[in-house]
């Protein structure tokens, strides 16, 4: 079996993932058993786990009909099971989006979504939470024919009138030679995809590892699908576009890019590569090898001229030659092919940009965890060396001025009773502005918006109107994003203004309480709208298409909109359940402080204890404490170590001190 570049980087991906894992589990549970853990602690190490754990690495796949996408989808990723795994022939194969992944709590399938949810006005995501939708193909890993065959369903259409077509809301075309259209034959009839998408649980080694392939089946598909543009290109991690080396760029390849990839004049081609397949075809015998390399190149470079995408971003492959070479075992054919060198860019791309949003991602919650520890630690420190210099100022002294020392501690007692007393007072304000921000991130409000919109498209009988629409509901949405973050700010001073007195008040550690922000989702709507309009401006119909548009648009808007307030009513809500809890952890640690001072000095006034007994009893209870901290910081080490690997940041302990 030939090694690829891409299974090397998984491999090495996964090692440091487990290695960070095992350091950060280490960490977590040392907190717990030094009872440092509260709710804020608990829930980021909760979430850096759930961080670790969703691995997954998105690669789409993106091409016109006949460019060899599914030939490639073999080369790169099945070259090792000795046959063709994903339909690849002449002519049109993968005939709806497919996603292929692993999930090991489900069994080896192939669950197809029927077209004629079209009708239903309901997102593929949305029908991603209903397994009753969608028609099931079990598989037999073990069985490469069967697998095989079952995967042929990717390739089934089906024949339906024209108005059957259009009540799809599918992009019909009378010429054979235009790729952007469903087919209408001689008899009057529309073939038309028989699934609407595709979900292909298979266990292979590089899906196990978290590997999905996304692969999507030429501009009608995107037309007609906006939520994979919108949603699920836009989160890959990396888009390979695939042009046929032999016929460059033609007309829809160059819409294909322009309205769906690249994402505007402004945007970046990070993540994108290009792949110019069936090199082979220019591998003309009566020419030298010389010719035949400056024919590459020069579609090389027409091709980035085309695309504006730097040429080393373009990769000249046969997807063929290079399946057919891991087959054979064959490593000159393998070579020749251009299949390695792609791999060595995807693996280069993939991995390191996975890692810098795991390691980004870990960093940042661990930051809170590690400035709450030390804070715990700090409050510790302080205590039992307050503690000890009051006793040592006790040597000699009367018995008055004992018992006006413990007097004094009842003091500070009662006072932190009294302000915990008043704090109550401000929890009713506290619970006051968190209903104003779970107003303005309502579901309720949002669903009522949204149908709201959606019968206001019903009776819109011009393009016009339908924009307006759109707008409307994208400025309301706006608007209570906006307010939700206004409200944020106020919850957040407040809170800051309550940590403050307990520190003036009270010696606390000077700690804040945790920052948070709307303003990812307000970035997101944004970027939502961004890609809408973009979408939108980049396609010229008639009255009917864009009506159909419209539709389509509006459908993909809402699943991505509730999505997003969804995740922020999660964030928000753990947020507020936890905001408190580093004042908490260091009250509750300076209640215990005052209850062993009080202690002491009362056991000393009753003489039950010496004063020297008592002051070695502390020393050796302020060595405990170092040692915690000298502990804490060697574990911390460790996770920097992890992260620090392959990254040049600066050290968890630099950002955090």
């Amino acid at each position: 079996m030939i090694d690829t570049y891409i299974e090397k980087g998984f491999d090495a991906y996964s090692n440091w993932r487990k290695r960070l894992q095992s350091s950060i589990d280490a960490y977590g549970s040392w907190l717990k058993e030094q009872k440092f853990s509260d709710g804020q602690i608990d829930q980021r190490i909760e979430t850096v786990v759930s961080t670790l754990n969703d691995d997954k690495l998105y690669v789409a796949f993106v091409a016109e009909f006949s460019r060899g996408k599914s030939e490639l989808i073999n080369a790169l990723f099945f070259g090792d099971m000795g046959q063709r795994v994903v339909p690849s022939s002449a002519g049109r194969t993968t005939m709806c989006p497919t996603e292929l992944y692993y999930d090991p709590d489900k069994e080896a399938m192939v669950q197809l979504l029927p077209i004629e949810t079209r009708m239903q006005g309901t997102s593929v995501a949305d029908y991603k939470e209903n397994a009753d939708e969608w028609e099931n193909l079990f598989l037999q890993p073990d069985d490469p024919e069967q697998v095989h065959a079952a995967l042929q369903q990717l390739t089934k259409v089906k024949l339906v009138t024209r108005d059957m077509a259009e009540k799809l809301d599918l992009p019909v075309s009378e010429d054979e030679a235009h790729e952007d259209g469903m087919h209408v034959l001689d008899d009057g009839s529309v073939e038309i995809p028989r699934w609407r998408h595709a979900l292909v649980n298979y266990p292979h080694p590089l899906l196990e590892q978290g590997l999905v392939i996304l692969d999507t089946p030429g501009l009608n598909a995107l037309g007609s699908e906006p939520e994979l543009t919108l949603n699920m290109l836009a989160s890959a991690h990396a888009v390979l576009f695939v042009l046929a080396a032999d016929a460059g760029v033609t007309r829809s390849d160059l819409t294909l890019w322009r309205d769906h990839i690249n994402g505007g004049e402004k945007a970046s081609n990070r993540g994108r590569l290009v792949v110019l397949n069936k090199v082979d075809v220019l591998w003309d015998e009566l020419k030298n090898p010389h010719e035949v390399e400056r024919e590459i190149q020069r579609q090389i470079q027409t091709t980035s001229k085309t695309l504006s995408v730097p040429a080393e971003q373009i990769f000249p492959i046969s997807a063929q030659k290079g399946l057919l070479g891991k087959i054979r075992h064959d490593q000159k054919l393998l070579e020749s092919s251009g299949v390695l060198k792609l791999e060595s860019a995807i693996a280069n791309l993939l991995i390191p940009e996975k890692r810098e949003i795991v390691t980004n991602n870990v960093r940042h919650e661990l930051n809170g965890v590690v400035k709450s520890t030390r804070a715990v630690n700090d409050q510790r420190v302080q205590n039992v060396s307050e503690h000890i210099s009051e006793l040592q100022k006790l040597n000699g002294k009367n018995i008055e001025v004992i018992e006006d020392m413990m007097q004094k501690v009842r003091s500070d007692k009662e006072h932190l009773e009294k302000n915990l007393q008043r704090f109550q007072a401000t929890r009713s304000i506290f619970s006051q502005q968190t209903n104003k921000l779970y107003g303005y991130l309502s579901m309720k409000r949002v669903d009522r918006l949204i149908a709201e919109t959606k019968k206001d498209m019903a009776i819109s009988l011009t393009t016009a109107g339908l924009r307006n629409t759109m707008v409307k509901f994208f400025k309301e949405i706006t608007e209570m994003m906006d307010s939700a973050s206004k409200q944020t700010v106020e919850i957040q001073e407040l809170m800051e203004g309550v940590y403050k007195k307990f520190q003036e008040e009270h010696g606390l550690a000077n700690i804040k309480p945790r920052r948070f922000s709307i303003s990812k989702y307000q970035r997101e709507v944004k970027r939502l709208i961004g890609r809408h309009e973009h979408f939108i401006r980049g396609l010229s119909m008639v009255m009917t298409e864009q009506m159909v548009l419209g539709r389509r648009f509006y459908e993909s808007a809402v699943s991505s909109v509730r999505r997003v307030f969804q995740r922020a009513n999660r964030d928000s809500d753990d947020w507020l359940k936890t905001i408190m809890s580093p004042m908490e952890t260091q009250v509750r640690e300076h209640q215990v402080q005052l209850r062993r001072r009080l202690e002491s000095i009362k056991r000393i006034h009753k003489a039950s204890d010496t004063l020297e007994d008592r002051l070695a009893e502390l020393e050796h209870v302020q060595d405990g404490i170092k040692q915690q901290r000298s502990e804490m910081e060697d574990l911390i080490r460790r996770v920097e170590e992890v992260l620090d690997e392959n990254d040049n940041a600066e050290q968890l302990s630099e950002q955090t001190a």
